[in-house]
């Protein structure tokens, strides 16, 4: 318990400084944040039967993150690094095809299914979640800490309703520990923290911020359950052990991936009607 919570501090501080500390840190530190799960999905599949080309999937996901990072959210554009990104995405693309006809394996298509899943599923909603800074222009680093909280508060929220109050079982199959009364406590508690932030940040009204907590305790969870069965798929307990008493970055980033986009998604609605 006591290295849990040393971790768990240590990493919300981490968490904190790579939004509050300016757009370069935070392009920076969110590709390297999310190359690190991507390697980590690899080494979870190659525990089973695929063997995804972890190398070059890492190429296509930077290149990927690159790309959309200069092009919409970066309003000082550089067109030969676009370029480049590109080349690069195209050219590993094609590679991933042509290296598996190399390779003895009994399944290349799985390995090549693997490889491009886990850019899908790992790097795209890490580029929303980064998007979320300039979906109204220029940098603001607002609405993805807004994120981060109210994610941490629905998590926090589930864990202690479903302790207390916990008996119906949300999605046993999956989850076993997961409940209902859990789930709902912590989509109140993620919307208590949107509307406090409501009044510090007023770039959204409290009804959106409400609205987004709602999405993030809902998504989220949704998220830990996809996760959670891909894990029982390959008969693993926790993602990793990057993080000492708190398993794998994918244990602690699941709620994001299905969430990012969805919040985007909203933002980026309201913001054009």
């Amino acid at each position: 318990m006591k290295i849990r919570a040393i971790t768990g501090f240590f990493f919300i501080i981490v968490m904190l400084a790579s939004v509050l500390l300016g757009r370069h840190v935070f392009n920076v530190f969110y590709l390297v944040l999310a190359l690190l799960c991507l390697w980590e999905f690899y080494g979870l599949v190659k525990q089973s039967t695929a063997k995804p080309d972890t190398i070059l999937g890492l190429v296509i996901a930077a290149s990927i993150y690159g790309l959309f990072t200069w092009t919409e959210f970066n309003s000082n554009h550089n067109f030969p690094l676009v370029i480049m990104a590109l080349v690069v995405a195209t050219l590993a693309v094609c590679a991933t095809f042509i290296v598996e006809l190399f390779k003895r394996s009994e399944s290349p298509f799985n390995n090549i299914a693997y490889t491009f899943m886990g850019v899908i599923y790992v790097m795209i909603p890490f580029q929303f979640f980064h998007a979320l800074a300039y979906v109204q222009g220029d940098f603001d680093f607002h609405l993805p800490l807004g994120f981060l909280i109210m994610l941490w508060a629905n998590d926090t929220g589930a864990y202690l309703s479903g302790y207390f109050f916990g008996r119906t079982k949300l999605f046993e199959r999956h989850s076993p520990k997961k409940t209902w009364e859990g789930f709902i406590g912590g989509v109140l508690i993620a919307a208590v923290a949107g509307f406090i932030l409501s009044r510090f940040y007023t770039e959204l009204s409290w009804r959106h911020w409400v609205s987004v907590a709602i999405l993030i305790g809902s998504f989220g969870t949704l998220g830990d359950l996809v996760e959670s069965m891909f894990k029982r798929s390959i008969n693993v307990k926790d993602s990793g052990g990057i993080l000492p008493g708190h398993g794998g970055l994918l244990d602690r980033f699941d709620g994001l991936l299905i969430a990012a986009p969805v919040v985007f998604a909203y933002l980026y609605l309201i913001s054009i009607f």
